[in-house]
């Protein structure tokens, strides 16, 4: 998951301006380590969450819990903010990822209200602004609750293989890292490597091994952008078994090699 190096704090943030130094930050799958809500207002994409990938158009609230992994497209016409509600959030939210699609104007726009009041309060320099900001955070909680309610009758319940691509996303979060293969992720799972694969094409149109390259070549990316960490320290800190394979594993996916995307970046 990306970590910050202090608890991360509440913050509302455009969705043009996480994709702000390539789209790669917004569209490969990676994981964040707090809750995250995005608010389509404009455009329309895919998104893939917990492996399972879905169209969206504005008016789309998609929870995400922390730790699940999710990639989405961000085209020039797509608009909304992104709450991130922080490490240490004391908000009752969701479980499980979800994906509303707001059809009432007035939900839509007690939403709004609701974003608009936090940023403002988050920008205030006004006495107890912070708490004021968090109880509108709350509201906004109770707004999730309400509509995840109201949507449960019409959602279809996740069959074998769905719940089998989200089980391997969540483990694939935790041991992308350790240089396992698909072979491995399936063997951990209780599944041929054939079956996990055939599930991850029904869920999402990937076959495991694309979900797992992507996300590994996504740290591969913020590392080398963000940090620096020589490229061998990189290959060997995501499991690669040598900086040689990286660098082709790199090149290969990327379109070039790892130094000259830090010299890009």
């Amino acid at each position: 998951m990306q970590e910050l190096s202090s608890p991360s704090p509440l913050r509302l943030v455009a969705i043009p301006r996480l994709a702000a130094g390539g789209r790669w930050r917004v569209e490969a799958m990676r994981a964040y380590s707090e809750p995250c809500l995005l608010w389509f207002t404009k455009g329309q994409g895919r998104i893939t969450v917990a492996g399972l990938t879905r169209g969206y158009t504005a008016h789309n609230a998609i929870f995400i819990p922390a730790g699940v992994m999710h990639g989405f497209e961000v085209g020039p016409q797509v608009f909304g903010t992104a709450v991130f509600f922080g490490r240490d959030c004391n908000v009752i939210l969701p479980k499980d990822p979800h994906h509303l699609r707001i059809r009432e104007t007035f939900v839509a726009q007690e939403l709004n209200v609701t974003l608009d009041a936090i940023l403002r309060e988050l920008n205030s320099d006004s006495p107890a602004s912070d708490r004021a900001a968090q109880a509108h955070l709350g509201l906004l909680g109770v707004w999730l609750e309400r509509q995840i309610a109201k949507a449960a009758p019409d959602q279809p319940k996740p069959d074998a293989a769905k719940r089998l691509v989200a089980r391997y996303t969540t483990l694939l979060e935790q041991e992308f890292r350790s240089g396992m293969g698909v072979a491995d992720f399936a063997a951990k799972l209780d599944v041929t490597p054939t079956h996990l694969t055939r599930c991850c094409k029904q869920a999402c149109g990937r076959p495991a091994s694309a979900l797992l390259h992507d996300r590994l070549i996504f740290e591969a990316r913020r590392l080398l952008s963000e940090t620096d960490l020589p490229v061998n320290m990189i290959a060997d800190s995501l499991g690669f078994t040598s900086p040689a394979y990286f660098t082709r594993a790199f090149n290969h996916l990327v379109g070039k090699s790892p130094t000259a995307f830090r010299r890009g970046a």
